[in-house]
């Protein structure tokens, strides 16, 4: 009886999009172990994500977060109304708002690299079935407190932008490079949704 419900089982077609080759070749290996997965495309970044999946017939999109040219939020932005897989974020980041972030976009099921490779697995098998598959996100925590995903150089640096400051007087007023502000900048725009520094000082003034 095992074999015969083995052997009806549905292949689950997979387009990974992964930045890193050696997690590529870990994810290819992973997904191999398994006869229901298959791996029908393996890309680099999101805009090769895009262009693949117009070709590709695929049931599930694996996806990362932060990936170059088109990272995974604009991935997500590019695919909402319009036909294609599924999608899972899989990313290494510790930012807690992330899920929620990945669900408002449309993305069908999120799953860390530090969790357990088994869990992407049940994440996928599950997004295939056409259920949501995201861990617990305390809401209300997250509503008590807008900035919780900000680490605290980031907060200074919000509170910093809301009084005028330029990217260079922050720069000096941290003892950190300019390039560093700017990565931080960006970071804290990721995590709040936003998508410039007028929205960032309105969300703060909002929000403190």
């Amino acid at each position: 009886m095992a074999e015969v419900e083995r052997a009806v089982e549905r292949t689950i077609d997979i387009v990974v999009a992964e930045k890193n080759p050696l997690l590529q070749a870990g994810l290819a290996k992973l997904f191999k172990g398994k006869e229901r997965f298959n791996v029908v495309g393996m890309v680099d970044d999101g805009a090769r994500f895009l262009e693949e999946i117009k070709h590709t017939r695929c049931d599930v999109g694996v996806i990362g977060w932060e990936m170059p040219n088109v990272d995974g939020k604009a991935v997500l932005t590019a695919m909402r109304g319009k036909a294609g897989p599924r999608v899972v974020v899989y990313t290494g980041s510790a930012n807690p708002d992330l899920p929620r972030q990945a669900m408002a976009l449309g993305a069908a099921g999120f799953a860390s690299k530090q969790d357990r490779p088994e869990q992407l697995l049940d994440t996928v098998d599950a997004v295939a079935a056409g259920r949501m598959a995201f861990p617990f996100v305390d809401v209300a925590r997250l509503s008590a407190d807008p900035f919780s995903s900000l680490t605290p150089r980031e907060r200074e640096l919000l509170e910093e932008l809301s009084a005028g400051l330029t990217n260079q007087q922050m720069a000096s007023r941290t003892e950190v490079s300019l390039n560093t502000v700017k990565f931080h900048l960006k970071n804290l725009y990721d995590k709040l949704g936003l998508g410039n520094r007028a929205q960032a000082v309105a969300f703060y003034m909002k929000h403190r």
